[in-house]
């Protein structure tokens, strides 16, 4: 539901630029990101890809900019996108280089970094959780000045807008 729109409604060539604010070892930004090349893979126009991953603990970030993952990812990864997106490196999968390089990880505190801005789409999912209102208020701030006007916010299913909901409607 926010994707299909963001990718329809892209100019040729101009990226379409995507926030994981939250990626921890890097699982939901790679799957963000192969969600978005198959979406502009059935394009019929070339739409470059910028996917920003953030999070405070450089080791997490370390693990996700290796995108090597167990054998048990087979479980939770289809085989045409197994196939697509990730190559066999001894007992472990490794992500392409092509979804790697659409991925630019960066360690960063939503609090007190400035953020990204004229972004299509920030995911932010199971972060919030563990902050306070008033740094939540905070964060949502920072996300509605990221946003190009229109586009989306994607959360956790225990987290919400809240006071912010003047800038964001439920889809």
């Amino acid at each position: 539901q926010l994707l299909r729109p963001i990718f329809e409604n892209s100019e040729p060539d101009k990226p379409i630029r995507v926030w994981c604010a939250g990626c921890a070892t890097g699982e939901e930004v790679y799957s963000l990101a192969m969600l978005c090349h198959e979406h502009a893979d059935r394009s019929s126009h070339r739409i470059p890809i910028q996917v920003f991953a953030t999070d405070i603990s450089s080791d997490a970030l370390s693990t996700a900019r290796e995108g090597l993952y167990p054998e048990s990812v087979v479980a939770d990864v289809n085989a045409s996108r197994l196939q697509q997106f990730f190559h066999k490196s001894g007992n472990h999968y490794q992500v392409s280089r092509r979804l790697r390089e659409s991925i630019v990880f960066a360690e960063q505190n939503v609090l007190s970094h400035p953020p990204f801005s004229q972004l299509d789409l920030v995911v932010c999912r199971n972060l919030m959780i563990y902050l306070d209102r008033p740094a939540q208020r905070r964060v949502l701030d920072v996300f509605q000045f990221a946003l190009k006007e229109g586009c989306g916010l994607f959360l956790g299913s225990s987290e919400s807008t809240g006071d912010a909901s003047r800038y964001f409607a439920v889809v």
